[in-house]
């Protein structure tokens, strides 16, 4: 089974060639100003360059039209992934405005939270499964909390489109998160970082070395 990466919340040269020298198939900027991972777009514009032939992935939440144009006039993105509260109306229209895919990050903590997902299947272009933290747990952020939900609610899940795992992995537990969840797509942030924002190239490496060996 082949398994594909995206490194998320990247913010420096060095983070983007570590991606790459890793194998990773995609990299992601977090334009969502309350994260410690946010990018500003000037900042942003040099590594997507630098990423040319990767998937560039824009991560926001719940944007205005006015901060997308902004964004995307300056920066070089593939896909945008939305990761607020944006109704299928929105994920559309975001399509269409961008002329991007779009990948709408669905909140996972009992398989209720699944009931989601068939608003956004003919909406988005892609899906991603990230974890929602139990009450009183997680940095009061979208994502990028090192959390992780139950894989096995993803295990047998017919899916329509594709979709990402996220949450909580790292180098010691990706491997058994794709087995029992069944996924052709990882994203990881903070399981590559030294510190909240920091990524580390050795973790990055690391991460990316025990996905090619799945």
């Amino acid at each position: 089974m082949s398994v594909s990466t995206k490194i998320c919340g990247l913010s420096t040269l060095a983070d983007i060639d570590a991606a790459r020298a890793g194998g990773a198939e995609a990299v992601g900027f977090v334009f969502y100003r309350p994260s410690p991972r946010f990018i500003e777009p000037s900042n942003a514009k040099p590594l997507a360059e630098r990423a040319e032939g990767m998937r560039r992935v824009g991560l926001f939440v719940d944007p205005d039209d006015a901060w997308l144009d902004e964004v995307l006039d300056q920066v070089a993105l593939d896909m945008i992934q939305l990761h607020g509260s944006e109704s299928p109306e929105r994920v559309r229209a975001i399509r269409e405005r961008s002329g991007l895919e779009a990948m709408k990050a669905i909140k996972i903590r009992t398989s209720e939270d699944f009931g989601a997902v068939d608003a956004y299947d003919s909406a988005s272009s892609w899906l991603m499964y990230d974890a929602r933290p139990p009450k009183g747990q997680g940095k009061g952020l979208p994502g990028g909390n090192g959390v992780a939900f139950d894989w096995r609610l993803l295990s047998g899940r017919h899916h329509k489109q594709p979709w990402m795992l996220s949450g909580g992995l790292d180098a010691g537990n990706v491997a058994e998160a794709v087995r029992i969840a069944g996924a052709e797509w990882v994203d990881v942030s903070s399981g590559v970082e030294s510190e909240p924002g920091r990524k580390d190239p050795a973790r990055i490496a690391q991460f990316l070395a025990a996905v090619k060996s799945i």
